[in-house]
């Protein structure tokens, strides 16, 4: 190769400036032809199409490029002319005059051939799914989020928090949590009492794997006012279903001054900012996605920003499920915590827009969620989306020390663990509210994927941790 230097096929199939030579590399998707003409279709990575490379028989016999290795699965360079397509689909294609191959992908082993291939077996494989044109779509989507994310709260002056991994709290008060210790695995030392002794452990107490960077947010948000999170949480529930993970990523805002209709405000702009950004910046993947998985998904997506949010409590919202005509699995009672049928039924039978749901029962909500005044309900939210049902949870967090204390006292959450916690409404305290966004549930509803092991690279579940 020349000093050429390389540029991205996205660039290429977007390019003008034709009859210019150009230096592409990226991986094999295809290669077919005839006697006379093979077209190889190239993909980086860079976008959703793969840009064709026409290598004339006389220099480049089909003979020769398959002994070469240049097939499925193979990495190439490919020096050659930028010109227009005759052919249907681009406008651009590559007259090739110089093919060199970095690796080979032999094609009786190479797991991915031409052909459809299941999620589910593409599981198996997860170090090669990207290559696809679904995950290298999701992927690619998944990026755009995160910068949406990083942008939105940037531009609306919130400062990104990295709060702790590993905590000796358990923010959800659920016990879910993976241990994490230095002690021996076979003879650990153990306290008088015949318990394993923590004092003698890394941090000389039991720690684990955080369930969330909220407490330490609401920290931040007392000094700086408008803080986000937005990092790895992980919780070690035994369960095998398709919404959810073990280890997956949360985007927690949490405001100062913040009350409960402060809270709905920001979840909807929010949402509705993401999946604005998703439509405009990652048109062919959505495409895609929509023709190939869900034909209702871009429909689905501009329901979303073109809709204003339902908003209701919680009673009311039980109230409708009950006088529904439509026959539910679960029974609805006021105290109950509702399914994702409930959800979706408000969300796409009733309403037929997004919901917001707040004022719960307060004794199916968390410990730190304030009190209303009637003492039977708590100021949550929860925000409910077409074909997902909940994808936000939050509240206004209870401000008030002794209310605080006895709620924590109610639902068994040990003082001594939260003293820090706790000092937060001993000086300065004042109104403040936020919410948890899970990543992964958010590139569920953007992708139209139907299980959320396929929207993040290496999912972690049960009796998995493979790659």
């Amino acid at each position: 190769m020349s000093d050429l230097r390389r540029t991205s096929v996205q660039d290429l199939l977007r390019s003008t400036e034709l009859d210019r030579e150009v230096l592409v590399k990226g991986w094999v998707r295809t290669r077919r032809g005839n006697k006379y003409v093979q077209f190889i279709a190239v993909n980086d990575g860079s976008g959703f199409n793969s840009i064709q490379v026409v290598a004339n028989a006389e220099q480049f016999p089909e003979e020769k490029l398959k002994a070469d290795g240049v097939d499925n699965g193979a990495a190439v360079a490919v020096r050659g002319k930028l010109v227009a397509s005759q052919g249907k689909g681009q406008s651009v294609e590559i007259q090739a005059e110089e093919i060199t191959v970095y690796g080979t992908a032999d094609q009786d082993a190479y797991p991915l051939q031409k052909k459809g291939h299941t999620l589910e077996f593409l599981r198996g494989i997860a170090h090669l799914r990207p290559r696809t044109n679904t995950f290298g779509a999701v992927l690619r989507i998944r990026h755009a989020m995160s910068f949406a994310v990083h942008k939105y709260f940037n531009d609306h002056g919130y400062f990104y928090i990295h709060t702790p991994i590993i905590t000796g709290s358990d923010a959800e008060g659920a016990g879910q949590m993976f241990r994490v210790t230095t002690l021996s695995d076979t003879k650990p030392p153990l306290n008088e009492a015949g318990a394993v002794d923590y004092s003698q452990d890394f941090f000389g107490k039991a720690t684990n794997l955080t369930v969330s960077g909220q407490l330490e947010g609401e920290v931040a948000a007392m000094a700086l006012g408008k803080v986000y999170t937005f990092g790895p949480t992980f919780r070690a529930e035994n369960s095998n279903t398709a919404r959810h993970l073990a280890e997956f990523w949360m985007i927690e805002p949490e405001v100062a001054f913040f009350d409960l209709q402060d809270n709905m405000d920001l979840a909807e702009d929010f949402l509705k900012s993401l999946v604005r950004y998703a439509l405009e910046h990652c048109p062919d993947d959505l495409q895609f996605l929509n023709d190939q998985y869900d034909k209702e998904l871009l429909n689905r997506l501009k329901f979303v920003v073109e809709n204003d949010f339902q908003r209701l409590t919680y009673t009311e919202a039980v109230d409708i499920l009950k006088g529904a005509k439509q026959k539910f699995e679960f029974p609805v009672d006021w105290g109950t915590d509702l399914q994702s049928e409930h959800e979706r039924y408000l969300v796409e039978k009733h309403f037929k827009k997004p919901v917001i749901l707040t004022n719960y029962p307060k004794d199916i909500k968390a410990f730190y969620m304030k009190l209303d005044e009637d003492g039977r309900t708590v100021r949550a939210m929860d925000v409910l989306f077409p074909g997902i049902g909940e994808i936000i949870g939050g509240s206004q967090r209870e401000d008030d020390l002794q209310k605080l204390q006895q709620r924590m006292q109610e639902m068994h959450v040990p003082e001594e663990d939260l003293w820090w916690y706790l000092d937060t409404r001993r000086f300065g305290s004042a109104p403040h509210a936020g919410f948890g966004l899970g990543f992964e549930r958010l590139i569920l509803f953007i992708t139209g994927m139907a299980n959320i092991r396929d929207v993040i690279p290496f999912p972690r579940f049960p009796k998995s941790a493979e790659f």
